[in-house]
Order: C-alpha cells, then structure tokens, then sequence
C-alpha cells in the first residue's frame, strides 16, 4: 500500500476513534495538549474555561503521587487521582499517571522501614495502584532520578536493588514491575533539566535503561528550563536526545516563566512548534495554566480569568495545519507494540556468543516476524516465540542493534539497543565444567568464568590469579558475581550463606536477570558482626521464586559495606571500607512437611513480613509483626483431632497469632489463636501447648499463619495427633504384639507399651 494513502487512511481512523466530546485546543489524533490539576481542581474556576473545552489530556500534580495517596502506611486514599481519572474518561481523553517512584514525594514513614520492608511497602504500593486501576494510557514510572539530585533518591535506589551490573538496575525493576501490571500502558521515564543542564547525563540514562531490555516506552522532558532557551540550543538539545535514543519522547511538565506577556508569547513561539511537529513527540502537557496556582510566579496563561498573550497565541497556532496534522509515534495515545531488545549480558567478550531476546507483544495484531539488526547487517530471523537470538562480533567497540517486529498486516515496528563487544581471549563459561547441582553448595570463589563486566565486577584481583586458593571472597560495594547452577528438582528453596564480618552493616542479595525480568530471588540480607573475618557464620534466607529445574545463571551483588571511621587507626584493612566474607551458598529444598510432627517455621514456601533469623540451634522465622504471615506445605498423614506444641519467643506482653489450614480446594480450616509467652528476650523461647477443636483431613494442605498482635519468633511448631480419625467404633483386647503399633498422640510405640494403641486402624487395648 503507498504510504500516504495509508497514512491517510490511519489519520481518518483514529480520528473517529479519539474524536474529542468538545472542541479542545488540539484535535490532532496523533498527539494531545495536556495540562494539570489546578490546587486539587480539575476545573479552575475564576472566569477560566472548564479544562475540557482547552485541554485533551489530564495529569494529577499531586494528587496521585505516591506520598498524597499512601500519607499513613496501609491507608490509601484514591478520591483526589479519581476525580482527574474519571473527568478524562467522562470526557473521552487521556489520563496519565505520576508518578510510581520518586525520591521527592514519597510517605515519610518510608525512612523509619528496613530495606526489605521498604521493598515490600514498594511493591505493596505498585499492587494497590493496580488493583484501584486495572487499566491506565500513560505512567511516569520513575520521576527526577538522574545524579540522585532528589533527596530520597539514595532511598530509593537502596529500596528497590541498588546499581547492580547496569548501574541502574533499581530503576529497570520498577520498569520491570510497572510492565508487569500494565503492560499496554505506555511506559515513560520523566526528568527535568533534560534539555540543558543534565542533557548527556539524562541521555546516558534512558540509553542504559533501553540497552538493557527494561520495558521502557518513551522519554519525558519536563521542560521547565526553557523559559529563556534560544531556539538553535532547543533544537539541538532534542536532537541529541532522539540520536542517541530513537524513542517517542513526551513534553511533560511545560511551562514558561515569565512575567512580561509579550516576551512569555514569544518564547512559546520558539518552544511549542520545535516540540509539538518532531515526529516523534507523543504528546505535551502544559505544567498550570492559571497564575498565581503554580509552583512558578509567572507561568500561568490565565491572569484574573482573562488569556494571557500566549494563551491567545496557543490557541491560534493548535488551528493551523502544522499543528493538526503533524504526526506522532501513538496513535490516539494507544501503544499497538512493546518491544524491547534484552541481551544476556550488556557485555561480550570479542567472539564470544550472547544470546539476545526480543521481547515483543501486539495489542491488537499478530507478529509475522522478528528481524534483528547490527546496524545494516542481518543477525537473523525468528517467526515463533521465543524471539531468542544468537550474537557475535569479531570487532571491538560499541554496537548498534536494531529489531523489526512485522505484523501479518505488513506493518514494522522498530525498537534499538546496545552491545558493548570487549577485546580479551576469555570466553564467558561455568567456573567448572560440571555445574554445581542444587540441592547443594556453591563456594564462593567458584563465580563464572570470564571478562570483567560479564561474568564479574570488583573482584580482587589476588582472587582472580589463584581462584582454587579463594573459596572465601572479600566483597566491596557494586560487587557481583555470576554462577551458573544446574537445578535439579523444581521447588522452593532456602539459601544458606556463610559469612565473616568485623562490623554490623553489610547487605546483600541474589537475582536472575532473566529474558523477561529481573527477578530478586531473596531479600536484602544484612551481615551479620561474627568478631573476625574467619569466623563464619550462616545467614539463611528464602528464595522467593519457584526454580524450575535446568540450568540458570543467579548473581549474588553486594548492596552495601561499612565505610570506615578516619579515625580508626587499628583498622587492618587497606580499602575505605569494611569488607565482609562470603564463603559458600547452600540450597536447601523446602520440604513438604508430614503431620503428625514438627514443622520448622523458617522452611515457609511464602511469606509477608518477618525475617529468618539465627538460633542456638538453628533458625527460625522472627520479628513477625501484626498483619505479617507465612504459609508452609504439609502433608496430613493422619487424619483426626491435634493438639499443637509450639516453640516461641516474644519481648512483649499480649503478642498473639492464629493458625488455618487450606486444603486443595481451598477450603479453610480455622487451627485457633496462639498466645505467645512474654520470654523477656526474643532469643530465650518457650514451649506453648494447646488442643485443636477442628479435625484434620488427610491430605495436601496449605498451613499459614497470621500474627494478630504484637510481635514474636515462631522456632518450630509440632502437631501432635491426639485421636486418630480411622473409622474405629470399638476398643478391643489383644496381646499379640505383631505389626506396628501408635499411640493416640500418632506416634509409634515398641512391643512393650501397654494401654491403648491404634494397630490396623483398631484400637487394641495392651495389657
């Protein structure tokens, strides 16, 4: 089909797709003229129109950030986001979010949480904005995170996995989650200071975030630095930005502040045909339009209810030609593909193989083929999912890929990404060529073969000469370490990690950069002060995802070490840091628990809240706290009624939780409530008895627990079968001592009990 017929054809459908209820200022199908929520107002009174009859897009300035929605924790207030979102519904125009992660305006009771409990709040906060909209346009995922110039930025970072091999990784995972929950919204990263002050560090960033596969859609400049740009300096600030990126970008937050309404119209004549006419600007959202209501004196459009010069001049330009027919990347604000280029690794080795994934999804169309490019050089062609390509280069340097989704309708969709191709011999490869077997132990020292950047970073170098000498490994801050493992049994697991360390502080987690997420496999594990660098001691933790068996890659990064007091002049340690020492990781899998008898409550298969923590004589789930829970796998061997003894420890009065089994059907069986004894101290435990009214059935079920008040250490708790279910109706006399027989607490006694036992599903009375 020519091109401007089909273009034609597609201004023509989306025209009557999106066509506006009102005359907005814009009635582009390609793009939207936006604006704010004026003090908690849709409409901003005074004389001034109703935001429909001027603008055809709606962002919150406050009223859906994460701090107006979530100010005290589990409370969230949605009137203020639904009054915007249901007036750009009503009015059939678009709505965007802002923002899910900023390190401005964030709940303040955020600081007082650990970083495993900022993560779960995080997450929890992602899942509330998904259930309240199960479907949104647009969302700014991550706002103003370029050189951490947002106060809470380090927090954020910390909050959601810190650098990690990308340096960002804490803002693909938001990317990450986002995609998970909207995967047709458009995806956006948002910043100010983008076009001039922060413009190669800005474009660093996006670049990264996009090399690296993150589900990233668009760019967003905000734009409130161009009240005095020149137009050349504009322009060549936004054309760097699509050189390097070639992604639709959005105009976000404009505003121009200035006092004088003849120089303000002006320089809206400079900014807003140089941003609305690029091909590839999606849309632009003016920040305020009425003075005196925005965070800025100047820039409002509106004075005492009557259009400023600019205002007038808005209006006149949205009528001409240029602006109605100029075209943009989303059609009616819609995203038809994601695609993002994944690699393996963002680094190869120089003839070394990466393994590339495309990731791509239609909204309404079916994908034909995927062809993937270096540069003008075909790599190949896939037609089925996955999209998983094979990449080697025999140069040096930083390479240019390029992904073309075809559709059965014969339309291409193009999304690019970066390589960086290394010079050195040392191909990527498992550190031995039998892969470490889980269920079992990987030495620490035992990370990957390879390039620095590929299978490593900062690992010392003495370790890197003699590898077979260091099973243990100093960590420093950024560290990371690959291991490829062979998963022999699908399940759940616990980690068991040897550590050393002279100081409290250090932190630490495992992931899988995986072809469709980047998965943290535990939490942020905290380091515990063992009195010297060779006295080791295990750290457990859970692994939150179910591992499937076969070969996976799994990174341990080192989040954090104590940086040194200048004075300490008795330190034996050359670094600016404490580092601590990993010496091996065990794999442990979780084990379905049998009952009667003990389960170990660290062996969780899920859980919210509490923590692992270490006992005298093992481990145990701890600082469990109201509204935290876990649920265990167990198998009821025997049916009946149970009695339980648990083994618990508090360091407060009243602390209590209740116990329910769930069975395949889903069908709950209420255990009772628990009432923890005050220990005093939370390592000293207890044992705390109690019958249980309502039988068990025989059977796979799903054991959880709820804590209700206060907080405790839950050791181990036994179940006890006190009278078997067996369909015994009557008690018989017999001595024959053959066969194996049970008490009416479920367990197996010798020839020489007397009294009553179950033997053949009777109940015999020995004598």
């Amino acid at each position: 089909m020519n091109k401007t017929l089909k273009r034609n054809l597609l201004l023509i459908a989306v025209s009557l797709c999106v066509l506006p209820v009102a005359a907005q200022l814009s009635s582009n199908p390609y793009k939207f003229l936006g604006n704010i929520t004026t003090s908690y107002n849709v409409d901003a009174g005074g004389g001034v129109p109703q935001f429909y009859k001027l603008w055809n897009q709606i962002t919150c300035e406050n009223e859906s950030k994460w701090s107006s929605v979530e100010g005290s924790r589990g409370n969230f207030n949605w009137s203020g986001a639904d009054n915007a979102f249901n007036y750009a519904r009503n009015h059939n125009f678009t709505y965007k979010f802002h923002a899910l992660v900023w390190g401005a305006q964030y709940p303040g009771w955020l600081e007082s949480l650990s970083p495993t409990e900022r993560f779960a709040s995080m997450t929890n906060w992602f899942d509330h904005a998904k259930d309240h909209y199960k479907t949104l346009p647009m969302i700014d995922v991550v706002n103003e995170a370029v050189g951490l110039h947002q106060k809470g930025n380090p927090l954020m970072k910390e909050t959601l996995g810190g650098s990690g091999k990308t340096g960002y990784d804490w803002l693909i995972k938001a990317f990450e989650m986002a995609y998970e929950r909207w995967p047709d919204a458009i995806l956006i990263y948002n910043d100010y200071n983008s076009i001039r002050w922060d413009l190669n560090n800005y474009i660093t960033l996006v670049q990264t975030l996009r090399d690296a596969g993150a589900p990233i859609d668009a760019y967003g400049n905000q734009s409130h630095e161009v009240s005095n740009i020149s137009e050349s300096e504009l322009k060549s600030a936004l054309k760097s930005q699509q050189d390097a990126l070639k992604m639709p970008m959005f105009i976000t937050e404009l505003d121009i502040d200035v006092a004088n309404d003849a120089q303000q119209k002006s320089q809206y004549q400079k900014v807003l045909p140089n941003m609305w006419e690029l091909p590839y600007c999606a849309g632009v959202t003016l920040w305020g339009y009425v003075l005196g209501s925005t965070w800025v004196g100047n820039s409002g459009l509106y004075r005492d209810g009557e259009e400023r010069s600019a205002m007038t001049w808005i209006k006149e330009y949205m009528q001409t030609d240029a602006a109605k027919n100029a075209v943009g990347p989303f059609p009616g604000t819609k995203k038809e593909a994601s695609i993002y280029i994944r690699p393996a690794s963002q680094k190869v080795a120089k003839g070394d193989v990466l393994p590339i994934m495309v990731r791509a999804r239609m909204a309404t169309k079916t994908i034909e083929k995927i062809d993937l490019y270096e540069g003008n050089n075909l790599i190949d062609t896939k037609t089925q999912a996955p999209y998983l390509f094979e990449y080697s280069s025999t140069s040096t340097g930083t390479k240019t890929l390029k992904a073309v989704v075809t559709t059965t309708d014969g339309e291409t969709y193009e999304r690019y990404g970066r390589v960086q191709v290394l010079s050195g011999e040392t191909k990527r490869a498992p550190y031995n060529e039998t892969l470490p077997e889980l269920p079992g132990t990987i030495d620490a020292g035992e990370f990957d073969n390879g390039l620095s950047g590929v299978s490593y970073n900062k690992v010392s170098t003495t370790v890197l000469k003699s590898r077979e000498k260091f099973s243990t490994v100093a960590t420093q801050e950024g560290q990371w370490m690959d291991y490829t493992v062979d998963v022999k049994e699908d399940g759940l697991y616990t980690m068991d990690v040897e550590v050393a360390s002279t100081k409290d502080g250090g932190r630490f987690h495992l992931a899988e950069y995986s072809f469709d997420n980047l998965d943290f496999l535990t939490d942020f594990i905290d380091v515990p002060n063992t009195g010297s660098t060779t006295e080791f001691q295990k750290v457990r933790c859970s692994i939150k995802k179910y591992l499937t068996a076969g070969r996976h890659i799994f990174t341990m990064l080192v989040d954090k070490n104590v940086y040194k007091d200048a004075n300490d002049d008795n330190n034996p340690f050359k670094e600016a840091f404490y580092p601590f020492y990993i010496k091996s990781m065990t794999f442990n899998l979780l084990p379905t628990y049998s009952l009667p008898g003990a389960v170990e409550a660290e062996d969780y298969v899920d859980s919210k809240g509490g923590a692992i923590v270490a006992t005298s004589g093992g481990f145990a789930w701890g600082n469990a706290a109201n509204g935290d829970w876990a649920e265990y796998s167990v198998k009821i061997d025997q049916a009946g009624k149970y009695s339980y003894e648990a083994t618990l420890s508090a360091n407060e009065n009243g602390s209590t939780f209740n116990m329910t089994l769930v069975d395949s059907d889903g069908n709950e069986t209420s255990l009772g409530l628990v009432k923890v004894p005050n220990t005093v101290d939370k390592d000293t435990y207890q044992v705390r008895t109690g019958n249980i009214s309502n039988p068990f059935k025989e059977g796979l079920h799903t054991l959880r627990i709820n804590i209700k008040k206060g907080s405790c250490n839950i050791d181990k708790i036994n179940f006890i079968c006190t009278e078997p279910a067996s369909g015994i109706d009557n008690v018989v006399i017999d001595n024959d001592n053959t066969g194996d027989s049970y008490n009416l607490s479920g367990q197996k006694v010798g020839t020489g009990y007397k009294g009553i036992v179950i033997r053949n599903g009777k109940k015999i009375v020995i004598k």
